[in-house]
């Protein structure tokens, strides 16, 4: 919200300068953002007339001014803009004048005429982007005055950084009313008083949405003159407010909304047929906007129409088809409040974000509606004229907004700010705020204004206070807190651990949004069905994860295009699944690696992390649970998953996470050319930890036998190793796969596995029977098991 200086104290000036009065708003929570001149150094640029206009003798779209800057002063000054008129008003830099495009004026001859200065427009002033032709002053700008007085520039504009909820400040009124109560400065609004009828026309008002439209004021207004223009005043104020000035109509209705805060539209009258309706969408219906772009209104758009269909997407544009244009005669000017749910989203989600969308979505005071239009309506008759008829108002009562006593009591706010507010000092800020306070035992009943949408509990009552009480009057106190340590469970694995581990060996945490792109969603997670939402924030950010790692690739990739060339990152987070009944919101742990197995050093050879690696990171996660052989990883297919290079990770016969390679389709549609490792695990899985127990050591020698056999070779080692552990029994205490081979020396299609079995007994030392005996069991099993041949 722009606002200027000078606007801003004609309605409260208190005793303090602009610096000042800009920190006061920010620490009461309306913070300034930056503070600027309204214009830049226009020294040198004063007013002139045009009192004679002749073509220029060698240049067909030039012509040779005669120009009077005051103090019986006239300058000869070529010009070639098409509105140069003798008797008009307008900037004039003189010889010597630096403009702020940084042209320094000179005199010097065009085409062979002397030209001694330069009549300047607004786009050269620095006062606009884009002007066409000069600056017309008016008449009653003072010949020979300095620019900027003749426009007011000593002036500087505030652009105040509002939070959503304090729609209440989008105006110069809700900024004063802040002003006022923060110094104790008196507040002067304008008078505003019903206008007196004088047409008898009326254009009737029907609502059919009132649930999204409980108040509509409009009003016509007869012959007004085409032919006026806007002010420059009012032209200048808009400018300061970031507004642009396109007819005095459009102005005057911009104007109030910067003045009161209440959005307004103008329709040209004899464009309208029937009546106007408000009313939802019935279906996909067409309008076309100011803009002159296209929308197709989905059923349930709140929509303003007439007997022909839709003349304005409601709280957000007006239509092109019904709006005021240089001949417009009758017009019909429209006062509403729209339901702030109704509209938020909607400008967003349409790409159609106004200074009126900006300001219905956050709320308007309800209350405001024929007042803006009493206040519009006195402007337009000073400026266009016309013949004002009655106010048609429709209201809906059961449906409109309103505010509710709050209970505030003392004890509660000492409580909350540490201090005890004398209760006059209470009553007294809540007051200034305009609402009604009354007394009621050890607090008060506190009822909101219209216009604080935001005030709707006790803590937002004690919010109030302490901002406008000052908090920097609130002294520092350190709360008192009970140093007494948690509990520490034997049987969990913080979070906290885990990170360690995974920073330990060599990755970096991220923190991703829960929201991510649908496309990209689909790519890792096809099989599930993601929770879209209602408002995204952008197109890219529409669905609700179902996995960390859609967050993970977007990470990897912003990495990797800013030539990052190893990135290893993990993230701890929720991801969400949708059922029939609920969300499930279930926390996992998701890591992704690309680039070198180990950093850039000399004592060995670069290779690139693989499958492998991130397998043995993932074990050393559930190393630190001590599940043991509990653990499997299992081949499966996944179509996030390049087929041969993913598994399921097991525990305890339950699916707990998959690992695996990126798809190389996936890498391909993402432009990435180096191989992507993922895992993601269920974080329940890995802090639940097993107790250790106490095992007695055995005070006998232990004994090693190697068994060395060829197994066809799609046979995984793990089931070896199940195979030996189910059969070995309790004598086995270490099994190991110490060496598998495939190639010369064996047949096609089989490998080589050699697995090293460590016996113990805690009783006795085991003879060689004893270790045969196993051996043998073990060798059997493995044959029949798995049709092992034993190597010689």
């Amino acid at each position: 919200m722009k606002i200027s200086e000078k606007w801003l104290r004609e309605w409260v000036n208190p005793k303090a300068d602009v610096k000042t009065l800009a920190e006061r708003l920010t620490m009461a929570g309306l913070e300034v953002g930056s503070i600027t001149p309204a214009a830049p150094n226009l020294d040198g640029v004063v007013v002139g007339e045009i009192r004679r206009i002749a073509p220029h003798p060698d240049a067909d779209r030039l012509r040779v001014c005669e120009v009077s800057v005051g103090k019986n002063k006239t300058l000869t000054i070529v010009c070639g803009a098409d509105n140069a008129r003798v008797g008009m008003r307008a900037p004039v830099a003189l010889p010597g004048t630096t403009l702020p495009s940084g042209v320094v004026i000179k005199e010097s001859d065009v085409r062979g005429v002397r030209s001694a200065g330069m009549l300047c427009s607004e786009e050269e002033l620095g006062l606009e982007e884009k002007s066409d032709g000069l600056l017309d002053l008016g008449s009653q700008a003072k010949v020979g005055a300095t620019i900027v007085d003749a426009l007011a520039l000593e002036d500087l504009v505030l652009e105040v950084e509002l939070t959503p909820n304090r729609g209440d400040c989008l105006s110069v009124r809700g900024i004063a009313r802040e002003v006022a109560t923060l110094t104790g400065a008196k507040l002067s609004s304008p008078r505003i008083k019903s206008v007196k009828t004088k047409s008898r026309r009326r254009f009737d008002v029907k609502l059919e949405a009132v649930a999204d439209c409980p108040h509509y004021a409009g009003r016509v207004i007869e012959n007004i003159a085409p032919n006026a223009v806007t002010p420059l005043w009012m032209r200048e104020r808009l400018r300061r407010a970031g507004q642009r000035s396109i007819h005095p109509v459009v102005d005057v209705t911009n104007y109030v909304m910067l003045e009161l805060g209440q959005p307004m539209h103008a329709f040209d009258l004899d464009k309208l047929k029937g009546k106007i309706i408000v009313r939802q969408a019935k279906g996909k219906e067409s309008v076309v906007l100011l803009d002159g772009s296209t929308v197709e209104a989905e059923k349930g758009t709140l929509l303003i129409a007439d007997a022909n269909g839709p003349v304005a997407l409601a709280g957000v544009m007006g239509g092109q088809d019904s709006a005021v244009g240089d001949s417009t005669k009758n017009i019909f000017l429209e006062s509403a409040f729209f339901r702030p749910e109704t509209i938020a989203g909607r400008a967003r989600a349409l790409g159609k974000q106004s200074e009126s969308s900006h300001r219905f979505e956050r709320g308007v005071d309800p209350a405001l509606q024929v007042a803006a239009l009493e206040r519009a309506t006195e402007l337009l008759l000073a400026i266009v004229g016309g013949k004002p008829g009655r106010v048609v108002e429709r209201s809906a009562k059961k449906q409109s907004p309103t505010a509710k006593p709050i209970l505030l009591r003392d004890a509660r706010v000492e409580s909350m700010l540490g201090i005890a507010l004398a209760p006059k000092t209470s009553a007294a800020i809540l007051s200034n705020l305009g609402m009604r306070v009354t007394r009621s035992g050890k607090g008060f009943r506190v009822l909101p204004p219209s216009w604080r949408f935001d005030i709707r509990r006790e803590v937002d009552l004690i919010e109030e206070l302490a901002r406008v009480h000052g908090y920097d009057k609130i002294p520092a106190a350190r709360p008192r807190i009970e140093m007494i340590a948690p509990p520490a469970s034997e049987g969990r694995v913080h979070e906290s651990r885990l990170r360690s581990m995974l920073v330990d060996r060599d990755y970096q945490e991220v923190i991703t949004y829960s929201f991510v792109d649908l496309k990209l969603q689909s790519l890792l997670d096809p099989q599930t069905k993601p929770l879209m939402l209602a408002n995204p924030i952008s197109a890219d950010m529409a669905a609700m994860r179902t996995s960390l790692w859609p967050g993970l690739i977007q990470a990897l990739l912003y990495n990797l295009n800013r030539q990052q060339t190893r990135p290893r990152i993990f993230k701890i987070g929720r991801r969400f699944i949708q059922n029939e009944s609920s969300l499930i919101q279930e926390p996992c742990l998701a890591a992704a690696l690309v680039g070198s197995a180990e950093a850039e050093q000399w004592g060995s050879k670069a290779r690139e992390a693989d499958f492998f690696d991130a397998k043995a990171d993932v074990e050393a996660l559930f190393a630190l649970t001590g599940v043991g052989d509990a653990l499997r990883f299992k081949s499966i297919a996944h179509p996030a998953l390049h087929p041969g290079r993913c598994a399921q990770i097991v525990l305890n016969d339950n699916v707990v996470g998959f690992l695996g390679a990126l798809h190389p389709d996936i890498q391909a549609t993402l432009n990435l050319d180096r191989s992507v490792i993922l895992f993601e695990i269920v974080l329940e899985a890995l802090t639940q930890a097993k107790i250790p127990a106490f095992k007695e050591i055995s005070r006998f020698p232990a004994v090693r036998r190697d068994v060395s056999f060829w197994v066809a070779d799609q046979i995984p080692a793990e089931s070896a190793l199940e195979c030996v552990s189910k059969v070995a029994g309790k004598l086995l205490v270490h099994l190991a796969l110490f060496d598998e081979y495939r190639g010369k020396g064996i047949d096609s299609g089989r490998k080589s596995l050699a697995l090293g079995l460590t016996l113990q007994d805690s009783s006795r030392t085991l003879n060689e029977a004893d270790v045969d005996a196993v051996i043998t069991q073990v060798i059997a099993a493995l044959q029949m098991e798995l049709g092992a041949q034993l190597r010689s």
